[in-house]
């Protein structure tokens, strides 16, 4: 972990839907020039600002679906849910660049500043008080043809439809399952705490290396999540009864046909989340999960 240095540009993301008002907006910018920062917006948060305001930013202020080239001494900050960050950190296309999240929505696991803490959270990178957690990522390859995918979550195949789907797994080319259900999930620590903790996964501490297979509501109830590490190589093959799966790399979906495989394994490129210096992954699992709470009265 460090510390990160205070004169930095702020990369701005968010999606069309989540910015409602031209407050919002209005709030994000003027918070990050209260603080002399330079700054940044994606194609689709320039278009809001416009809507809104009918300003029209010059092409210098935005990016599209990737930050180009931009200063090493940077930070984005996506505005919404843990959602909009999944799709920020992807637009970052490897960068080393630190993400940060306020969180517009509910829940907000990843994005744990709520969006009344917008000043807060940049005098404190102003003043150097965030710091970075280095989260591990997977990598997904035999999917899209010469293209390596990258994600932060999990990597999740799922029937299409109410029908029962047979997923065999390999672990460094040897015959571990075959799960017949709803599909299965493979998670980083990360997202322990998103999809796979809802399919009975376990809470894992972000910096525990290792990798987590949880199946989708199993017909063979002997199936269970297990933990391995993160040296693994994983195979998944699947067999559909109408043809097809669908296969998610955290909040992008595509389509599996039957007999075909992927292999998942971890990735070169890694996340680097701020967080304030003083919330830790427990005060989140308390604040947001409730975990460990008395609730007996």
């Amino acid at each position: 972990m460090f510390f990160l240095n205070p004169k930095m540009k702020i990369l701005f993301f968010s999606r069309a839907e989540i910015c409602r008002s031209a407050s919002e907006v209005e709030a994000l910018v003027q918070s990050a020039e209260r603080f002399g920062f330079d700054w940044a917006v994606n194609r689709e948060l320039a278009e809001c600002i416009f809507r809104f305001t009918g300003q029209t930013l010059p092409e210098s202020k935005i990016y599209g679906s990737s930050i180009g080239k931009q200063p090493q001494e940077s930070i984005m900050v996506c505005y919404g849910g843990d959602g909009t960050l999944l799709e920020g950190i992807h637009r970052l296309d490897g960068a080393s660049i630190a993400v940060t999240g306020i969180n517009s929505g509910h829940l907000g696991f990843l994005s744990t500043a709520s969006k009344e803490q917008t000043d807060e959270i940049f005098g404190r990178i102003s003043c150097g008080e965030l710091r970075t957690q280095q989260r591990t990522m997977l990598a997904i390859e035999g999917l899209v043809p010469d293209t390596t995918l990258h994600a932060l979550n999990e990597v999740a195949v799922q029937s299409l439809g109410a029908t029962m789907i047979r997923t065999r797994v390999s672990i460094d080319g040897r015959h571990v399952a075959t799960c017949d259900g709803s599909g299965i999930i493979i998670a980083t620590p990360t997202g322990s705490t998103a999809y796979s903790l809802s399919a009975g996964g376990p809470v894992v501490e972000p910096s525990c290396r290792c990798m987590i297979i949880s199946p989708l509501a199993p017909h063979n109830l002997t199936m269970r999540p297990v933990v391995i590490p993160d040296t693994s190589v994983i195979s998944l093959e699947t067999v559909a009864r109408n043809r097809q799966a669908t296969i998610s790399a955290d909040n992008r979906t595509f389509t599996l046909d039957e007999g075909g495989s992927v292999t998942i394994r971890l990735s070169e490129r890694s996340v680097f989340l701020a967080v304030p210096h003083n919330n830790s992954f427990y005060d989140t699992l308390r604040d947001k999960m409730m975990w460990g709470m008395e609730i007996r009265k």
